[in-house]
């Protein structure tokens, strides 16, 4: 399968099916307005603060995705960077696994193509993480194939592939998750052959997220209770296996299209498997690049179930408790990412040979029948992915609280913190359909934010990390304790659910009231806790380190292609008279 990274002869079509996909999964995000849909929370513009660089009291989730998307809504509206990131997402994942499987004898890919791009792309993977708003997430599923492909050039020593895979990194490494994600594809793709200069280039490239970390505050280890609470499920008669190796079986129920409930189902993912068991039944593609496809898969397959498998649970909540970092295995169904890669080629290759095979047996609609079969399983396997996974993704207009607010506390020159209440992690705002969002004040506000990081999954209460969040909520009915805590301001999110405001709260000096939000002022406040000069430091020069590498990258290969001669213009015919 090291054939993988030959041109196509015809590669429009699988270009058209990307941006076909893309644009009819992406369609009601695109109307005026912002998305806010779980961590899938765009403000107009987000400032490059101590949150978005990984320097608050909390750990590190959101870095250097933040970063990234604080420089770019510096030069563009939120709403667009929203909107174009949704569609480059689906576009690349549907265009890379298409282009990730080998071009037949014709030197075109074809059915096997468009079959895997379905699959990868038009799948429940994709379905339960925009309902989620795990952008960052997607970013990386979307890059795997790409980091594939680039790491077989990479082994293959052809010319410019280090500086080509980390520019394929670059979306992945955006979250920790993500890079992790993208070292697997990296193996799979180099080898032992090169393995070592890709997997550097990762954790360069993953320096702003891992040096955060590892100076944070925080607690390193996680509550084990994440274990059970984010284990993959079922989503119908079949069970959480089945699930998983069809990239569903995420733990919120919430966020799992209604589709996935029915009994039809499983059928549909055991075609789709027996498809892919087809394709890899050729021993010419397990070779190489192939096998370890294969057994990345198999990795993601027990990681995904981990926390559903008796003894595995056990194992991994002991991890979770006493690792640090660890708690970035408990969410375990984002790990069927690595599971998509082999089904989608797999897929593809089966619906080749499937196609092949019948051809001289069947009529040709016969045979044409059956390729377009192999085109619609994916379709019917997530029906409702389409328009925005059942129109779910619908843009909203910020309230006018919301610039108000932000302004009142940039024009203001008091020291402290903001506070944010009632406490929780996610809202259900009436303008916003009651859709659960995460909290928008750290992303709208130009000041540090402290808001609670307790998760609840099931009405099961999962400890967030930031220690400082909790002493702060524990005294947020004493005025003068959140004063000498650093808080000089507390703003409390109206028609929200949460846990009720101290009555204390209402006594204080409001700045600013309005139908959404109200703005005190806590009295005597001191300026909250700022990192150490050492910390900061270190921080900033890893994200320094890792934008260098990756502008390094992109410069070379600019360069390198403006050196390619170009085509001399045939001189003009002369016309005597």
């Amino acid at each position: 399968m090291d054939d993988c990274v030959l041109p196509d002869r015809s590669p429009w079509p699988a270009r058209w099916l990307a941006l076909a996909v893309a644009l009819l999964v992406s369609a009601p995000a695109l109307a005026p307005g912002h998305v806010l849909l779980g961590d899938l929370v765009s403000v107009p513009r987000l400032d490059l603060d101590l949150d978005a660089l990984g320097l608050s009291g909390a750990l590190p989730r959101a870095v250097p995705a933040d970063g990234a998307t604080a420089l770019l809504t510096a030069l563009l509206p939120g709403a667009l960077v929203q909107k174009a990131l949704l569609v480059a997402t689906v576009y690349a994942a549907v265009l890379g696994a298409a282009r990730l499987v080998p071009p037949g004898p014709g030197g075109r890919r074809g059915l096997a193509g468009a079959a895997a791009g379905l699959v990868y792309g038009w799948s429940p993977y994709l379905a339960e993480r925009l309902l989620l708003g795990q952008w960052t997430l997607l970013l990386a599923w979307a890059a795997l194939p790409w980091v594939v492909r680039a790491g077989v050039r990479l082994r293959a020593g052809e010319p410019g592939a280090l500086p080509r895979l980390v520019l394929a990194l670059v979306p992945a490494v955006l979250s920790p998750t993500g890079s992790l994600l993208a070292a697997g594809a990296v193996v799979a793709g180099t080898g032992r052959r090169g393995a070592g200069r890709a997997l550097a280039a990762v954790a360069l490239l993953s320096a702003p997220w891992v040096v955060a970390a590892v100076l944070s505050p925080a607690a390193g280890t996680s509550d084990p209770a994440g274990v059970a609470a984010f284990a993959a499920r079922g989503e119908n008669w079949a069970g959480p296996v089945l699930a998983v190796l069809g990239t569903g079986g995420l733990w919120n129920a919430a966020a799992v299209p209604p589709s996935r409930a029915s009994a039809l189902v499983p059928v549909v993912t055991a075609l789709l498997l027996a498809l892919a068991v087809a394709g890899w039944a050729a021993r010419a593609v397990r070779a190489g690049t192939g096998t370890r496809l294969l057994v990345l898969g198999a990795a993601g397959l027990l990681l995904a179930l981990a926390g559903a498998l008796p003894g595995a649970s056990v194992l991994l909540e002991a991890a979770v408790a006493t690792v640090p970092g660890a708690g970035l295995l408990r969410d375990g169904q984002k790990w069927a990412a690595w599971v998509a890669l082999p089904l989608a080629v797999g897929a593809g290759l089966g619906a080749r040979r499937a196609y092949a095979a019948l051809r001289d047996l069947l009529p040709a609609a016969g045979a044409r029948a059956v390729a377009a079969l192999a085109l619609l399983l994916p379709l019917v396997a997530v029906p409702d992915l389409a328009w925005g996974v059942g129109g779910r993704l619908q843009p909203v207009a910020w309230p006018a609280d919301w610039q108000a607010v932000r302004e009142a506390l940039a024009d203001d020159d008091a020291p402290g913190d903001v506070l944010v209440l009632p406490a929780g992690v996610y809202r259900a705002f009436d303008w916003n359909d009651r859709r659960p969002q995460l909290d928008p004040a750290a992303r709208w506000l130009p000041r540090p934010v402290v808001a609670d990081d307790t998760l609840r999954v099931d009405g099961e209460a999962v400890r967030g990390e930031d220690t400082r969040a909790r002493a702060v909520l524990a005294a947020a009915g004493d005025p003068a304790e959140l004063a000498r805590l650093g808080v000089g301001w507390v703003l409390v999110e109206r028609g929200t659910p949460g846990p009720e405001v101290p009555s204390a709260v209402a006594g204080l000096p409001v700045a600013f009231a309005g139908d959404d939000l109200v703005l005190h002022r806590v009295p005597g406040a001191v300026e909250g806790p700022r990192p150490a000069a050492g910390r900061a430091a270190a921080v900033i020069a890893a994200h320094g380190l890792a934008l260098g590498i990756a502008g390094a990258s992109a410069l070379w290969i600019t360069v390198r292609a403006s050196t390619v001669a170009l085509r001399r213009r045939p001189p003009e015919k002369r016309v005597t008279a």
